[in-house]
């Protein structure tokens, strides 16, 4: 019996994946170009019930016990490791066959991908695959892009392998080209905005309030129970009870402060740069990474700014607190600042899909993000009813329902700002996300200033406010004959 799908790339994604499609009664053939991984996860499918799974050693008799027209899902790494996949496999596969690439591809890869797959009569799907090796075993999000007949014909595997939640699974067809690719990137800069302001949190409720990791867990189980429930504020509050197995106390506190990055948040940046897309909250994260990796240098800082007369010391004695309000109001600035965060993401979906005409619909987004993927959240229900009130929005932060909530957190909001300020505890998240909110809420800004500045020294003209079109002031030559007349001299 032919199998109804292929995957190839069998590491942990890969792997799971497949056992997801076999347990859900699609039979399955794999490939890898290491044999033990084929090996290994045929064991792994007997040993789960005898899973319809089927493993095979050479490219040839792996797309051909695929029934026709074959889908063949590739999860190896990005890049070159996927060109050569695709050629190898291309060699047997025929007209009206498709390719799946379920990795964290650059968007711009997979449509010249689509080009060259359609010269040779194939379909092609880029599919983010978001909830790491747990969403991909029990029910990832998924987010395919590009040949909507490709979706077609494994639309069925897809919506039976993805997170259920209340209102449907967790996928749907994106949009044409590498907009699949696309959303899981943006969708990957949300998750790091998120995570650097969750860290942010702890760290202010750590050294200002003092809190204990028992009490931190405690705190964030409890969030877990309200408007941030998340499934990063729930790890979060596991991680906090994890003992060290090598030593005394908690693990947490044994781990390196460095922290690793893929790619995907640096995309995100870059993107939004290229479409003048502000995304300061993800910004932030990124430069909060990059300075991380910075060890060495950061505790070299330390030492000399401590015999300058900065004493680390300070952070934790600058001045009391109450605990119980402090922990309320760090709660009300993460929500606020989360906000923010995911408003900046899909400003970006909505700017990209205009250029490259995908149509997103962001509300649907925001409903396939509900469950399986890493920034799953509550309050993605709200962000998904917030679009289909008015898919026009122009920024969630306006939407009538956040406007409110907003409004209500600011005071909570201003007053962790300040006091990490104060304390000398470095939050840019939390600050780039105020900012952006304060910045977006005001009617006139200091703009009129620069805008005045670049016509001094580069003559880029600027407009007025009370009359229309472009103007240009010789500003040096009005300056020198106002301060001739006063007797001023520069």
């Amino acid at each position: 019996m032919l199998s109804r799908i292929g995957l190839a790339g069998l590491a942990v994604m890969g792997q799971n994946l497949a056992l997801n499609i076999a347990e859900k009664g699609f039979p399955i053939s794999v490939y890898n170009r290491t044999v033990a991984k084929v090996d290994e996860t045929v064991a792994r499918a007997a040993s789960e019930g005898g899973l319809p799974l089927f493993g095979h050693r050479s490219p040839q008799d792996f797309v051909l016990s695929i029934s026709r027209p074959r889908s063949i899902v590739i999860l190896v790494k990005a890049g070159a490791p996927v060109d050569q996949t695709i050629d190898t496999l291309s060699r047997y596969l025929e007209p009206g066959d498709a390719i799946i690439d379920g990795g964290n591809e650059w968007y711009e890869n997979t449509e010249r991908r689509i080009r060259e797959a359609s010269a040779r009569g194939l379909l092609y799907l880029g599919m983010g695959v978001s909830g790491g090796e747990d969403g991909a075993r029990n029910g990832p999000s998924l987010m395919p892009g590009g040949s909507h007949q490709a979706y077609d014909n494994i639309e069925n595997i897809l919506t039976r392998i993805a997170a259920q939640v209340d209102d449907g699974p967790c996928v749907t067809f994106v949009g044409e080209g590498g907009a699949g690719n696309f959303v899981k990137m943006v969708h990957n800069g949300i998750e790091y905005g998120d995570m650097q302001l969750i860290s942010e949190a702890y760290d202010v409720l750590r050294i200002v309030g003092g809190l204990s990791n028992a009490e931190l867990a405690e705190t964030f189980a409890e969030w877990n129970r309200g408007e941030l429930e998340s499934f990063l504020i729930e790890i979060t509050a596991d991680i906090f009870g994890v003992r060290d197995e090598h030593g005394d106390g908690e693990l947490v506190d044994k781990i390196l402060d460095k922290t690793g990055m893929k790619g995907t948040g640096k995309w995100t940046v870059q993107q939004a740069a290229e479409l003048s897309i502000a995304a300061p909250t993800i910004a932030a994260s990124l430069d909060s990474r990059y300075l991380s990796g910075l060890k060495e240098e950061r505790e070299a800082a330390a030492k000399t700014l401590e015999q300058a007369g900065i004493s680390s010391a300070d952070f934790a004695t600058f001045r009391s607190v109450d605990k119980k309000r402090l922990i309320d109001d760090v709660r009300q600035a993460l929500y606020a600042s989360k906000i923010c965060s995911y408003a900046q993401g899909m400003n970006l979906l909505k700017s990209k899909s205009a250029e490259k005409g995908w149509n997103l619909n962001l509300g649907e987004l925001a409903r396939i993000w509900k469950g399986g993927c890493i920034i799953r959240a509550r309050f993605l229900d709200r962000i998904k009813k917030a679009y289909e009130r008015n898919r026009g929005l122009a920024n969630l932060i306006v939407d009538p329902e956040f406007a409110k909530e907003m409004v209500q957190r600011q005071a909570a909001w201003r007053r962790v700002v300040g006091l990490a300020i104060e304390a000398g505890i470095s939050t840019p998240g939390m600050c780039a996300s105020l900012a952006y909110f304060d910045t977006y809420r005001r009617a006139r800004l200091p703009a009129n200033l620069v805008q005045a500045q670049r016509d001094y020294f580069g003559a880029h003209t600027y407009e007025r406010v009370d009359r229309p079109g472009s103007f240009h002031t010789e500003w040096s030559k009005i300056a020198r004959q106002g301060r001739a007349g006063t007797g001023i001299r520069s």
